[in-house]
């Protein structure tokens, strides 16, 4: 049987593009580069426009070259590609386990709001 292939995993830089790309949804370089902007005032749209070219070859954005203009869009909805890095770093940095991440994200990467919001959903799932 074939092994499926592995979905790729961007680089931090590929990330933080994505973050802008994925409520775009399809957009062009220029309407990229517009957006990153916001962000980093010195991004050269030459640097977007390279860093696109580079997702789209390893499947991270897809590409419509029907216009002049080539469109992109993520090869993989937000939610999809946060589970898939998810899952191999619980693999590789906690040993699989879940309860280990959990923890070790409460020991101090979370705010006293945001620990509140959690045993909120926590109970809310005890009572389902």
């Amino acid at each position: 049987m074939a092994k499926s292939k592995a979905p790729p995993k961007p680089t931090a830089a590929e990330l933080d593009l994505l973050r802008v790309i994925w409520p775009l949804g399809r957009a062009t370089v220029k309407q990229v580069h517009e957006a990153v902007q916001k962000e980093r005032p010195d991004m050269a749209q030459a640097t977007v426009l390279r860093l696109m070219q580079i997702m789209h070859g390893k499947g991270l954005l897809v590409r419509d070259e029907s216009q002049r203009s080539h469109v992109y869009a993520p090869a993989q909805a937000q939610d999809s590609l946060r589970t898939n890095l998810l899952k191999d770093l619980i693999h590789k940095a906690f040993s699989g386990s879940g309860k280990e991440l959990v923890m070790a994200a409460l020991r101090g990467h979370v705010t006293e709001k945001e620990r509140k919001e959690i045993e909120r959903f926590l109970h809310r799932e005890d009572k389902r």
